[in-house]
């Protein structure tokens, strides 16, 4: 942990979480006025960033300022600039997470010529006028959560909230429903509240002249930076929607919703949430939205050099061409994707070779790569061949190395068991492309015939897993 003197002589401290190479991550926690104990290391973001988290005034080790006004939001955007010009750095990637969502939207308006990029988590949307009414939070509440056990009582207890009822208590009843799942995790979480919020300072965060919306909007319209907005897809406040009419006040910002998430999104999912920011703060992936699913890829190569897409095979994911994309990418303008339930894209639970063939078509259609030579293995080699057969003018010419052969397994595979430690990838995956290498679909093989582009089939030799016999047989199946 560190400490720095702020512009009014109150004395902050941040703490360092992570060693990852490259430019840290700012992060502002919300509450508001909440001790930054209740991130955690964000589901496991340290992984992929260093996170370098603000503790407000008041709270955790920081300060208690001699100005109790200086609580109030605006005026902390001038302990974030502290914060930055204490680090030495010109420009910051900042996240804010909640309360701390306005926080950064205010920074981000006052300094933009400081700001990388932006990320806000189910952030506060006050600051851009974006209000959220008690009766718009109950009906959204109802609609999420109407199902659940612990219903009735939470509600019974949202409508025992008056003005007498103090903060504390009013952030007890509200906290199930800031949860996708109010299971022994998310009470965990929540059960510390009382210890982590200056609820006095928290009272004064909000105080009047915290926001001018129309001035914060002018100014946000100007911003050209990266701008991703998560929203919970169980979160009343904001609501997805209410997420939407933020993200839009930015000129191109990203919107992610993740589904079964409430609040605290990397609670309710930590690999879920870590992905989509994970790629936004990555400079080297981009990503692409294929008929519902998010996926992650990296470009590399002359932006008018011919295109070439590369596809992994199974449990691994786009990085792993990295020392291949290198060499190709002399003469190419390389494309590796992450398939689905791969790296860092998302993770929607259908993965047989039919989602991947339709799946690698539209990412090629996506990005205008028709007629790019597509160079593919094992799992993604099936999905390319498949996508041969059903668009022939999409792929310019194939490579395919140790392509499976759906020819029935013989012994047939069972399931696949418990996960193994860290996996980095959605282990779904190995039963539904196991169960389509069980029982093939006979037009798989019988269609190979009307594969016409140029071809080259590369096999693994005696090491390979693949029966190399069943190999060559195949080819001579090809239609080139």
């Amino acid at each position: 942990m560190d400490r720095f003197t702020s512009y009014d002589g109150t004395r902050l401290r941040h703490r360092t979480l992570g060693d990852a190479p490259g430019d840290p991550l700012i992060v502002l926690p919300g509450g508001p006025m909440r001790n930054a104990d209740y991130l955690g290391d964000l589901g496991g973001l340290t992984a992929h960033r260093t996170l370098l988290i603000l503790e407000p005034r008041g709270t955790g080790g920081s300060e208690t300022p001699a100005d109790p006004a200086s609580y109030r939001c605006d005026r902390q955007v001038a302990d974030v600039e502290a914060f930055r010009a204490h680090l030495g750095l010109d420009r910051i990637d900042l996240l804010g997470h909640s309360a701390g969502g306005n926080l950064a939207t205010l920074y981000a308006a006052a300094h933009p010529e400081r700001v990388r990029s932006l990320v806000l988590v189910t952030p506060g949307t006050r600051a851009v006028g974006v209000e959220t009414s008690d009766d718009e939070w109950d009906a959204v509440a109802e609609t999420l959560f109407a199902d659940r056990p612990w219903y009735p009582a939470a509600r019974a207890a949202l409508e025992s909230i008056g003005p007498d009822t103090s903060p504390q208590e009013e952030a007890r009843i509200v906290l199930p429903f800031g949860y996708g799942r109010w299971d022994e995790a998310a009470q965990a979480h929540a059960s510390r509240i009382d210890q982590q919020v200056n609820w006095p300072a928290a009272q004064s965060f909000y105080a009047p002249g915290a926001f001018d919306p129309e001035t914060t909007r002018a100014a946000l319209r100007a911003l050209t930076v990266p701008v991703l907005v998560l929203a919970g897809g169980y979160d009343p406040g904001p609501a997805p929607a209410k997420a939407a009419e933020l993200a839009a006040c930015f000129p191109g910002a990203e919107l992610v919703v993740q589904e079964g998430a409430g609040h605290f999104p990397w609670v309710d999912d930590p690999g879920a949430f870590v992905r989509p920011l994970a790629a936004f703060l990555d400079p080297e992936v981009s990503t692409v939205t294929v008929d519902g699913v998010r996926l992650a890829y990296r470009v590399s190569g002359p932006v008018d050099a011919p295109p070439l897409v590369l596809v992994h095979g199974r449990g691994a994911d786009g990085a792993d061409w990295a020392p291949v994309a290198a060499e190709l990418a002399a003469e190419r303008r390389v494309y590796a994707v992450d398939l689905r339930g791969h790296g860092l894209s998302d993770r929607p639970g259908r993965y047989g070779f039919a989602d991947l063939r339709d799946e690698l078509g539209g990412f090629m259609r996506a990005l205008g790569l028709a007629g790019a030579t597509v160079v593919a293995h094992s799992m993604g080699a099936a999905a390319a061949y498949l996508l041969a057969q059903r668009e022939p003018g999409l792929i310019g010419r194939l490579v395919l190395e140790d392509p499976p052969v759906f020819v029935p397994l013989d012994p047939r595979r069972g399931p696949a068991g418990p996960p193994e430690p860290g996996a980095a990838f959605d282990w779904a995956v190995l039963d539904a492309t196991n169960a389509d290498l069980n029982d093939p679909d006979p037009a798989w093989r019988d269609g190979l015939g009307a594969i016409t582009v140029p071809t080259l089939v590369l096999g693994g030799g005696p090491d390979s897993h693949l029966p190399q016999a069943q190999l060559a047989d195949e080819l001579r199946t090809f239609g080139v």
